[in-house]
Order: structure tokens, then C-alpha cells, then sequence
């Protein structure tokens, strides 16, 4: 019989929070933070073909995991820090996470946000008892006050995730994972500066001595707004141009210093996901896990759904928030739906004559689709004197009976376009 060599699981030390900082900031933060669900997927399970579930940090107090950092991190100033006050910049879920553990530790909270900020994120900060500055229409003028703030008044300056306290914070998430379920394997995380991922990855690297096997941590950012990939193939922080997303919770330029090194040693690798695909994602997590949650929180399905990560054993997939403005929703969702080709919008010419639209409504109605909005015109590019173009909104099942109902249409002589 041959021997095995048991697998070396010892690590060089890991720069920022030790296994006890994260034990420690577990403890420190138990009165405040709730422990999340771990909700099963089915659906998910049966598409990787591994058991999946859901960390809902969705559910957290706040809408989001961003309490944990921000309260370990407040939790540890000095007497005297705290009789300055706090300053934060943010855009939603950091500023809210500041302002409430702010308040359950007595302490003076002013929260720098950008003009324009989503109306449902302002209204939260505030009600947690936060003073909040309104300044800057992008969130680099925002950060850029609110270090002028802390400079300017003596308040200590709380980041969002390049921090010490705040990663181990953020880590804490490792430890409710492994009492919940013992033998996981693999977890996705949604990435912006770092902050969650540096936190879980590093907790799950110092425990693997402990329980004999290393966890797998993969990150997940949006493509419009992707530092982490670019920069781990450089070797070094590299500053990138973003573009919009409706991820905006984790759209960065630039990973944190201390995030980033302990990214490049303990994840095992970063992925991206497009828009379309975050759409999608939220939709069927709406759907089939009844839960609301943010497109940045919703990036680790969508890379799941998408194919982009493949996993063998127990899955979790961390929900990292839920605050998302109603308004926005509802753009996001028909945005899913379109991309999974369950809204389908067609412009189709027509002869300007009597009888056409009711024509066209029994042809979709014989293909079992759903007319949910007509528009008409006879001003459309191109057309002819004698034509008009008529605009429909329909709902359909998916990419099969889409295609099936523009079928029907051509095979009656029409000329049906997809509009985007």
C-alpha cells in the first residue's frame, strides 16, 4: 500500500486581518449584525449539477453586508476618534452601513453622497440619523469632499473596503458560511474595490490547517467597470476607464491597495459578467428565489447562468445587497426579461389602410404571445406615402415562441424588425 502525502495547506502570512482579527471582529459585531440565511437553490443545483445555495446578505440589516465592516471598523476607534465624529463617501450601501453603526455607537456621522443619489439610499441614511452633505455628480468628487471634511474638521475618514478592520469585517461572512454548511467547497463573490472578496478569501485561506482543505473563492466584477482582471494579469494596481452599469454598487476604477494583495493570493480567479447578463440574473432570483436583490449583488448568479464558472461540490454564492430603487427595477427587470427573450419589441410596415392592426393582433394571438403595447406612426425612416410602421410590445416565453410568433408573422407576408 502506498502512502498519501496529505496536500501542504500551511500559508505564508497573509497581509492584513489574522484568523483572530476575524474571530474578534465576529464577536464584536454579533449585537449589531444579523447571521444570514443560507437559502437553497434547486434551480441553480440542477444547472451546475452541484448543490448550490444562497448567502442573502440581501437580508442584512441595512440591505447589505456593508454594516459588517463599517461597524468593526467604528467599534475600534479610540475615545478621542470618537468625540471627532466619522466622515464617509458613498453612494448607497457604505453610507448606510457608517450611518447606522454610527448611531449604535453614539457616534456623529456625516455622510458626503452624490447629487442625484437614488432617493430610497438618501432617505435611509438619514433615517438612521446621519447628516448628509449632498456634493459632486460623480463619486470621485464626493470621495474628494469628504477627505477635505475629515482634513478640515479632525473627523476620522471611514473607507469602504481598503481597510484592515473593515476586511475583517467584511470576512466575518467566512465564518457564518463554515457553520452553516461544513463541507463547502467553492464561494462567488461580487467584487468592486475588494472590500467582501479580500475579507472571505483571506478568512477561508487561514482556516484551511484547520478543516483540511482549501475553499475555493472566485470574484466576480461587472465588465463595464472591471480593475481586478486587468490588474492581477499585470502583476500590479492598474487604473482603468469605466463605463456605465447598472451593477453601481461595485463599479470602481481601482482595486484597494490591501484588498488587492490579498486578492492575488487567495482567489482563485475573477470573472465578468455584461449587463444583459446581470439583468437576467435579477429576474430569475426574483422568479425562482423570491428574493429582491441589486444588480451588483446579483453578479455571482449571473457568472453562474452565463457559464463563466464551473464548480464540483457544495456552492455558495454570496447576495452581497438588496437596495434597489423601485425605479430602477423596473427598468432592470424589462431589461431581463428582453434579454431572455421574454419581451420582444417588433416594428413592422404596413400598408396604410383599414384592418391591418387587427390583422397583425390575430396573427400574434394565434401564436399565443401577449400584446402589451401598440405604438403607430407614419413618420418611420423610410417609409413609403402609403405606408405606416406599427410598433408592438408583447410578451412571449422565451427565445422558442419568440421566434415561433415572428414565423407566423413573415409566413402572412410581413416584415417584422427587432428593435433592441
Amino acid at each position: 500500500m502506498t502512502d498519501q502525502i496529505a496536500p501542504d495547506l500551511t500559508i505564508p502570512p497573509m497581509p492584513g486581518p489574522t484568523l483572530h482579527d476575524f474571530r474578534a471582529a465576529r464577536e464584536r459585531v454579533a449585537d449589531v449584525v444579523s447571521v444570514t440565511p443560507l437559502e437553497h437553490s434547486s434551480y441553480l443545483s440542477g444547472l451546475l449539477g452541484s448543490p448550490t445555495w444562497f448567502k442573502a446578505e440581501s437580508l442584512q440589516k441595512t440591505g447589505s453586508y456593508k454594516i459588517r465592516g463599517a461597524y468593526n471598523r467604528l467599534a475600534r476607534l479610540s475615545e478621542d476618534e470618537r468625540a471627532r465624529g466619522v466622515v464617509a463617501a458613498s453612494a448607497g450601501n457604505h453610507a448606510q452601513g457608517v450611518a447606522l453603526a454610527a448611531r449604535e455607537l453614539g457616534i456623529k456621522a456625516t455622510i458626503f453622497m452624490p447629487i442625484g443619489v437614488a432617493l430610497p439610499k438618501l432617505q435611509a441614511t438619514r433615517g438612521y440619523g446621519a447628516d448628509v452633505v449632498l456634493h459632486g455628480h460623480v463619486v470621485d468628487e464626493t470621495l474628494h469632499a469628504a477627505a477635505e471634511f475629515a482634513e478640515r474638521t479632525g473627523a476620522v475618514l471611514i473607507p469602504p473596503f481598503d481597510h484592515p478592520d473593515v476586511v475583517a469585517g467584511q470576512g466575518t461572512i467566512a465564518l457564518e458560511i463554515l457553520d452553516q454548511l461544513p463541507d463547502v467547497a467553492n464561494v462567488i463573490v461580487p467584487i468592486g474595490g475588494g472590500g467582501l472578496a479580500s475579507g472571505i478569501a483571506s478568512a477561508f485561506a487561514q482556516l484551511a490547517p484547520s478543516i483540511g482543505r482549501q475553499v475555493r473563492v472566485v470574484g466576480v466584477q461587472a465588465s463595464n467597470a472591471a480593475p481586478y482582471p486587468v490588474s492581477l494579469a499585470a502583476g500590479e494596481i492598474v487604473t482603468v476607464a469605466t463605463a456605465p452599469t447598472i451593477a453601481d454598487g461595485i463599479a470602481v476604477a481601482r482595486p484597494g491597495a490591501l484588498n488587492f494583495e490579498i486578492i492575488r493570493r487567495a482567489v482563485d480567479g475573477v470573472v465578468t459578467v455584461e449587463d444583459d447578463e446581470t439583468a437576467k440574473a435579477l429576474v430569475m432570483l426574483l422568479e425562482r428565489a423570491k428574493l429582491v436583490v441589486e444588480p451588483a449583488g446579483a453578479v455571482g448568479v449571473a457568472a453562474v447562468l452565463s457559464g463563466k464558472i464551473q464548480v464540483e461540490g457544495p456552492t455558495v454564492i454570496v447576495l452581497s445587497g438588496a437596495n434597489i430603487d423601485p425605479m430602477v427595477m423596473e427598468r432592470v427587470i424589462s431589461r431581463g426579461l428582453a434579454a431572455s427573450a421574454r419581451y420582444l419589441k417588433v416594428n413592422i410596415p404596413l400598408p396604410d389602410r383599414p384592418g391591418q392592426l387587427a390583422r397583425i393582433a390575430e396573427i400574434i394571438a394565434d401564436a399565443n404571445a401577449n400584446v402589451v403595447e401598440v405604438l403607430h406612426t407614419r413618420h418611420g425612416y423610410g417609409l413609403q406615402i402609403s405606408e405606416v410602421e406599427i410598433e408592438i410590445h408583447m410578451e412571449t416565453r422565451g427565445a422558442e415562441h419568440a421566434e415561433l410568433v415572428l414565423d407566423h408573422l413573415r409566413a402572412a407576408g410581413y416584415e417584422p424588425r427587432i428593435d433592441a
